[in-house]
């Protein structure tokens, strides 16, 4: 998903061998060895690298939201949305004159449950990735190109779509810089953003005296939802067994601490909902298509408290927790218990380019008050001594999660559960295929969402499916170049058996998890289409038979993805690979394959990385090819 997944299938015969040994060697799979911790540089404080400005060099581009025909009824109501958010703005204790809606939950999660889905809700725009700014007489929506085509369609004429990284287009702060007269103040849900992005925007607002105000009480998108937003979650969890886990929750918190004496600190708080049911053994279903249960895990170098809702644990996963030395406390009461670490003098390990803003300017704030709140330069001194070891004072240990390399680089039982599962879904793609070519045949006229449906039954008779680990990307022709296409009943299209039809999809199975895409024709494609396709296809195989240096990250690798395509001044929208979660998240990091060269995690042994270039003319017709 998001990048493209699979060998190619010609234009077109299809056979159920070719698809399976296709998809049976649908990863890279490395081997490795533990320690299951591997070094970690400390967090950089520094604004982001700049990003690589890709542009589709294809002479069909994306035309202005401007020009795209609104629905009327779905105008008005994101306009009564507006309407009644910004009415919140004066209210008291808010006093804001700009509010930012993220995407994402207080666990900075890509995939969400529906009632943390605040900027769908007041944009309209459904596509996992984009900001909303709403000011009290504008509203525009950012997002990057993988959702450009979706934004155009979905966002009512109140809104600006904002192209992120194409030439010209300002970020959220230069363009609050440039519409806001000068000292104005921004609002933002300090659970919803990451400490290091809301330090950033602050930074950055504050060039034209804006100021940024956390509203730790209030979320304004909540209020304007009232009675008809969904509850949260609290279906149970249950226990990843040990025989597709390769390592006992017990044995890895023992790593973890390790690594948290060895960073000179006390504690460790985790956020990140993969990374908490990584390291108990866990699995949930609060979010669909992600295993995963929400919830904090706060990790000391003698306990572990889990913060989690009681109603979805078990007595079953509560003795298997017990066993591991992990107590629970209620969800909400994790902003008390940071406090309290700061008064007992903990020096708590804190990811700030994950944690929440709310979590670390909590444990900040409590240690000021340890310290006498004022921030002199006595104060200042004491932490430096605290830093050196030297005092038992509450200090904040800055690095990234060791949880998160730990977790991407699997140990032999998750690799093998990963071999299994890719099989077995290679089994219900080949039955899949077989129908589907057949249905074309003889003149079916099945719809996207008919065709992924089917899907979905060939995969549900595989043994130890759970779920699919994303919306099933089934797109014809046009829709094809929407590149996180999603196919809603009543509206979408007709496979057309003249058109290409690209289908990206993957399940989640009791020991792993799957994604792959393929594109194909059941007509004759055309001499473009054939040329664009063969070249996808290039930068596939070349990529796959890359032959690279250990320590390599992966934005060194993504030319390879690339190359034959911009040697006709063609390209796409997206990264070519992202790491694959052990029936965990199908997107996981921290190693990626991109054109963003500001992640120089290197490739390891043991990493599970897609393989997934594309090309998409927009309004005309998408190729990707994934494993």
């Amino acid at each position: 998903m998001h990048s493209l997944r699979s060998p190619a299938m010609c234009p077109l015969s299809i056979s159920p061998n070719a698809f399976f040994a296709a998809s049976s060697r649908s990863l890279f799979f490395f081997t490795r060895s533990l320690p299951i911790f591997h070094d970690q540089k400390f967090c950089s404080r520094s604004p982001l690298r700049p990003l690589i400005s890709i542009k589709n060099c294809s002479s069909i581009t994306a035309k202005p939201s401007s020009e795209f025909r609104r629905r009327d009824s779905g105008g008005s109501e994101t306009d009564e949305k507006l309407r009644s958010l910004r009415e919140l703005f004066s209210k008291p204790n808010v006093g804001i004159d700009v509010y930012i809606v993220p995407s994402q939950d207080a666990h900075q999660s890509e995939f969400i449950a529906e009632c943390y889905m605040r900027r769908a809700y007041i944009s309209g725009f459904t596509g996992s990735a984009g900001t909303a700014v709403i000011t009290k007489d504008k509203a525009a929506l950012w997002t990057d190109g993988r959702y450009f085509l979706q934004a155009e369609k979905q966002l009512s004429s109140s809104w600006t779509l904002m192209r992120a990284g194409n030439v010209g287009v300002p970020t959220t702060s230069e363009w609050l810089n440039d519409v806001l007269a000068p000292g104005c103040r921004v609002g933002i849900d300090p659970f919803l953003f990451s400490f290091d992005v809301a330090e950033e925007l602050k930074e950055a607002i504050a060039k034209k005296n804006h100021e940024l105000v956390f509203l730790y009480n209030l979320n304004l998108v909540d209020e304007v939802w009232k009675g008809t937003r969904p509850k949260p979650p609290n279906k149970p969890i249950r226990i990843h067994d040990l025989k597709y886990a390769g390592l006992d929750a017990a044995s890895k918190l023992s790593f973890l601490r390790a690594e948290i004496v060895e960073a000179g600190a006390s504690a460790i708080i985790i956020s990140m909902l993969d990374e908490v049911a990584w390291l108990l053994n866990l699995r949930g279903s609060d979010i669909p298509h992600s295993p995963v249960m929400y919830a904090y895990l706060l990790v000391r170098t003698d306990s572990a408290i889990l913060f989690i809702d009681n109603s979805k644990v078990s007595p079953e996963v509560m003795a298997h927790l017990k066993n591991a030395g992990v107590e629970l406390r209620p969800y909400d009461n994790v902003l008390s218990e940071i406090e309290g670490l700061a008064k007992e003098g903990a020096k708590l390990w804190m990811d700030t380019s994950s944690l929440n803003a709310a979590i670390v300017q909590t444990y900040n704030s409590a240690c000021d008050r340890y310290f006498g709140g004022n921030g002199n330069k006595k104060s200042k001194l004491r932490r430096n001594d605290s830093l050196k070891g030297q005092s038992k004072a509450p200090t904040g240990v800055y690095r990234v999660s060791p949880i998160s390399l730990a977790k991407a680089v699997k140990n032999d039982a998750e690799l093998e559960g990963m071999r299994n599962s890719h099989l077995r879904d290679a089994a219900a793609l080949a039955h899949f295929w077989v129908w589907l070519e057949g249905e074309m045949a003889r003149g079916a006229k099945l719809t996207e969402v008919e065709v992924a449906d089917r899907l979905l039954e060939f995969r549900s008779g595989q043994a130890g499916f759970i779920d699919t680990s994303f919306d099933t990307i089934s797109g014809s022709g046009a829709n094809g170049a929407i590149i996180h296409y999603k196919p809603e009943p009543g509206s979408c299209s007709v496979v057309d058996p003249e058109k290409l039809f690209l289908l990206d999809s993957g399940a989640q199975y009791i020991d792993g998890t799957t994604d792959i895409t393929r594109t194909v024709h059941f007509g004759e494609p055309t001499s473009r289409q054939k040329e664009c396709f063969t070249r996808v296809l290039q930068g596939h195989i070349a990529l796959d038979q890359a032959v690279f240096p250990e320590n390599t990250p992966g934005f060194v690798l993504d030319a390879f993805a690339r190359s034959s395509l911009w040697k006709i001044g063609l390209d796409y929208r997206h990264g070519t690979g992202h790491g694959v979660g052990a029936a965990l998240n199908v997107h996981e990091g921290p190693q990626s394959i991109s054109y963003r060269y500001g992640n120089f995690t290197s490739l390891r042994q043991g990493m599970i990385v897609s393989n997934e270039p594309g090309y998409y003319e927009d309004h005309a017709f998408g190729i990707r090819i994934e494993v």
